[in-house]
């Protein structure tokens, strides 16, 4: 069911988290639908980001590991995020970025799985999980003698997982093509009785999605800081581990903050108890300190139930929109419309005309991005995102499409991020 420009106005006069969308430097008359590859900066970073560099560095110096408790940050932001993901104070932690936590932990769940049984040699996936997910997986399983097995449907997981074969279930719990959200609670149980280790990678869902690790009793995560979280470009990301493993797993990058008495500097390695095992190296302290305040934005809607909500109805007020006033164009849905198989964004796919059509509606102040081979893709966070934008985007989008202005040469023309 479709709605007017007037009633979706109405909805966003009645909506409790518009008021939300103050705490972040948006630019002006932009619609931002890129929240799910970049989320905007909030305010109180730029601020927060001043005083560390000049009173916690530039005055506190060295003093500032313990003044102002930098040493503390993968474990406090940690905590933070652990409220949007279902795990307990202490069981999460910052470091890294995602690629380098994917290696830590399907590099710390392969030997467990393989010391369990040591005839399971399958690392299993989708094949159009993320590439850097996917890379890593190839890396570690060739080092353990494994094999990368990678199905096109995720209908064809349960079965595959029930041959008893599979060492470690490696999924994106959002896809970040389609949008399709994965069952974690129903593949979990189903690779539990196959005594299948789950490692997760909730970059599309960390504050967009409701998460609950321990409750679907997951086994390894991992997840992003720049997306729904808010954190800057590059943000450091996170790792969990579920405390059957925490306590004795064995994480393949071994460095000094990892270390159960960094400030002993022994010379051998002995790990730091529980999911502090997984830091590495020195905590970024700059960029920990704008990912906490991204962190809080999210925090500060009060819990995921009612981003929740307004996602849902964001996505579905665009899909009936694209249905009704886009039609005859080439767009295709690639996102489910159950709202249990939908993640934080809606993906289009176009065969021919994708990446111009997404240029178009760029220059036009509507922000999505591209993925190749032919997606467009819009992300839906609502905490800055409201009714009228949606029905904005949508009338962008249908205008581009029936002026066919998409077809200028300058849109067609490649950049180097997409």
């Amino acid at each position: 069911m479709t709605i007017s420009r007037n009633e979706a106005l109405a909805l966003d006069r009645d909506d409790a988290l518009a008021q939300h969308k103050q705490l972040f430097d948006l630019p002006a008359g932009m619609i931002y639908l890129d929240g799910n590859s970049l989320g905007p900066l909030p305010h109180a970073t730029a601020q927060r980001l001043q005083q560390v560099v000049y009173e916690e560095w530039g005055r506190g110096l060295i003093g500032s590991w313990n003044s102002a408790h930098w040493v503390s940050l993968p474990e406090r932001i940690g905590d933070k995020i652990a409220r949007l993901v279902g795990a307990a104070p202490g069981e999460l932690v910052v470091a890294d970025s995602t690629s380098v936590n994917a290696y830590k932990a399907l590099g710390a769940a392969l030997p467990l799985a393989l010391a369990a049984r040591p005839e399971r040699r399958v690392v299993l996936s989708e094949r159009h999980n993320f590439p850097t997910d996917l890379y890593i997986a190839q890396s570690l399983a060739r080092q353990h003698g494994c094999d990368l097995v990678l199905v096109d449907e995720p209908g064809q997981i349960g079965p595959l997982l029930d041959e008893g074969n599979v060492a470690v279930l490696m999924l994106t719990h959002v896809n970040y093509r389609s949008g399709r959200m994965h069952d974690m609670a129903a593949l979990n149980r189903r690779a539990r009785a196959q005594s299948t280790l789950t490692l997760w990678d909730l970059a599309h869902s960390a504050g967009a999605v409701p998460v609950d690790l321990n409750g679907d009793d997951a086994d390894f995560a991992i997840g992003c800081g720049y997306k729904y979280l808010n954190g800057g470009p590059g943000a450091p990301a996170f790792v969990w581990a579920h405390q059957r493993h925490a306590a004795h797993c064995v994480q393949p990058l071994s460095g000094w903050f990892g270390h159960a008495a960094p400030f002993a500097f022994h010379s051998d390695y002995a790990p730091a108890p529980g999911s502090r095992r997984f830091l590495c190296g020195t905590p970024p302290v700059l960029a920990m300190a704008a990912l906490e305040c991204g962190v809080d934005s999210v925090l500060s809607a009060g819990g995921m139930a009612a981003l929740r909500r307004k996602s849902l109805a964001l996505s579905s007020l665009f899909i009936d929109l694209v249905d009704a006033r886009c039609g005859g164009h080439g767009l295709a849905l690639v996102t489910p419309r159950a709202d249990a198989l939908r993640g934080s964004q809606v993906s289009l796919v176009h065969p021919d005309a994708a990446y111009p059509i997404m240029q178009a509606l760029i220059a036009h102040g509507v922000v999505g991005d591209f993925r190749a081979p032919d997606i467009l893709r819009f992300g839906f966070t609502p905490l800055y995102t409201g009714f009228a934008d949606v029905w904005d985007a949508v009338d962008m989008l249908s205008g581009i499409l029936a002026s066919g202005e998409w077809r200028k040469p300058s849109y067609a023309e490649r950049r180097a991020v997409t």
